[in-house]
């Protein structure tokens, strides 16, 4: 590999752009999805499905993220916007 096409894959990740796709209704999970959207249910206490999606973009460079959303999705915006406003700062 030539040293600009190096340079070129090292600064991919934050060229690139993330869509985590967050629309899951959750029919399986009823009892956990009458208020709120599959992403937004919690996992272990403490995060949220979405999350682990968020976390593997993060961990990969990405920081450029987009997320769909459908179902229910006033309790996963509210989750995002609290949970992961610190990538405002970074995008601007």
């Amino acid at each position: 590999m030539e040293p600009h096409e190096l340079a070129q894959s090292l600064d991919l990740p934050k060229r690139a752009i993330a869509l985590v796709l967050a629309g899951g209704r959750g029919s399986r999970l009823m009892a956990l999805t009458d208020h709120r959207a599959k992403p937004a249910v919690y996992f272990g206490g403490k995060f949220r499905i979405v999350d682990f999606a968020l976390s593997n973009c993060l961990n990969s460079g990405i920081r450029r993220i987009g997320v769909i959303t459908q179902y229910s999705s006033h309790s996963l915006l509210r989750h995002l916007q609290h949970g992961w406003a610190f990538l405002k700062s970074e995008m601007n």
